[in-house]
């Protein structure tokens, strides 16, 4: 759920546990952010040496893959999944890297914040009120073997860091006010708890139902996009729905004929399509002038079960003049779900 409840001094156990049956065993890379008890417990096991490069006056190791695969072992242990590589690196991810090494036949174990899950980074947001910046795709963690909970409760994780087993004493006062809040702890837990009970789940029905029966219940999921950052979230809600339903997802742009976007709408743009990618979902798009009749087209093309989109927008007055978007769909796709998904971050507190 939070850096320090002991995912890589698990990562080490399970390490050496399989050294003594047997098991070729390097550390690929290792951060221990000077923490005695994990430093202690990587003695024994080989690591490979790092790439080095400099970073405003600083040295700094990244793993070294082509080392990693050289040594072929029959498991490498690769800390923090979502890490961002340096400029130097052949990949720009982490989990690019362990990709790369499970390519080569090689068993790798690591770990991750459920913070930095893709389809989460919202809802982290939300939650917490921190912008998490460092994601990795959602579809690693769907191809993982095997995928362990390292549980702490919210209260002992905080005394782990008030004893200074997580940062240095410096740090600590300014983590317990921020990120580390008992209220942030406890919502990130319930949220790493509901995601694994969700890959279990996920994971049963899998060895349950043969690829036939599978695709016959399969729902299609589209996502009405336009060149916002709000999309990128009704993107993500939607792929959370669609992990439960077993279902592909569609994210539809139509462009305006002849229509420039402006600097930040090609950003946006650009972002969206990135993600739509990350997410393993299809970006589709077509040029109109009249969106309901697209999404009715393209719904019968694609086989789309279900529609998302965000809150409307639309003035009071334009829609009794022209009717509202979800009122045309409502009419026009009769059998298919519609869903308009709410900006939680715009909720009100409630008045005490």
């Amino acid at each position: 759920m939070a850096a320090g409840v002991g995912k890589t001094y698990r990562m080490l156990q399970e390490g050496q546990q399989a050294a003594l049956e047997g098991i070729d065993v390097v550390i690929g890379y290792l951060e221990p952010h000077d923490r005695p008890e994990t430093a202690a417990l990587a003695e024994g096991l080989e690591a490979v040496p790092h790439l080095r490069a400099s970073l405003g006056g600083l040295e700094l190791g990244e793993m070294d893959v082509d080392a990693v695969i050289a040594r072929r072992p029959e498991l490498a242990l690769v800390d923090e999944l979502a890490h961002t590589n340096m400029r130097e690196a052949r990949n720009a991810k982490r989990y690019e890297d362990i990709e790369e090494i499970l390519e080569q036949g090689i068993d790798t174990t690591s770990t991750v914040n459920i913070q930095h899950l893709e389809s989460l980074n919202d809802e982290v947001f939300e939650l917490t009120g921190v912008r998490v910046r460092e994601t990795f795709p959602d579809r690693i963690l769907d191809d993982a073997d095997e995928v362990v909970l390292v549980d702490l409760t919210p209260e002992a994780l905080q005394a782990r860091l008030r004893a200074g087993k997580v940062y240095e004493p410096s740090r600590v006062d300014v983590a317990l006010e921020h990120f580390f809040r008992l209220e942030n702890l406890s919502a990130l837990r319930e949220l790493v708890l509901r995601e694994l009970a969700e890959d279990v789940e996920a994971r049963r029905l899998t060895g349950v139902l043969d690829p036939l029966s599978q695709q016959a219940v399969a729902e299609r999921i589209m996502v009405l996009v336009t060149p916002e950052p709000r999309s990128q979230r009704i993107l993500r809600r939607a792929f959370r729905s669609g992990q439960r339903l077993g279902s592909e997802i569609d994210a539809l742009w139509m462009r305006r004929p002849g229509a420039e976007l402006g600097e930040q709408e090609a950003v946006s743009l650009a972002a969206l399509r990135r993600l739509t990618a990350i997410l393993g979902a299809h970006f589709i798009e077509v040029e109109g002038d009249n969106l309901p009749e697209t999404i009715k087209r393209l719904v019968a093309e694609r086989g789309s079960t279900y529609i998302f989109l965000g809150t409307p927008d639309e003035s009071r007055r334009t829609e009794i003049v022209r009717g509202s978007l979800v009122s045309k769909l409502v009419r026009e796709l009769p059998g298919i779900d519609i869903r308009i998904v709410a900006d939680r971050a715009l909720r009100e507190e409630p008045r005490g």
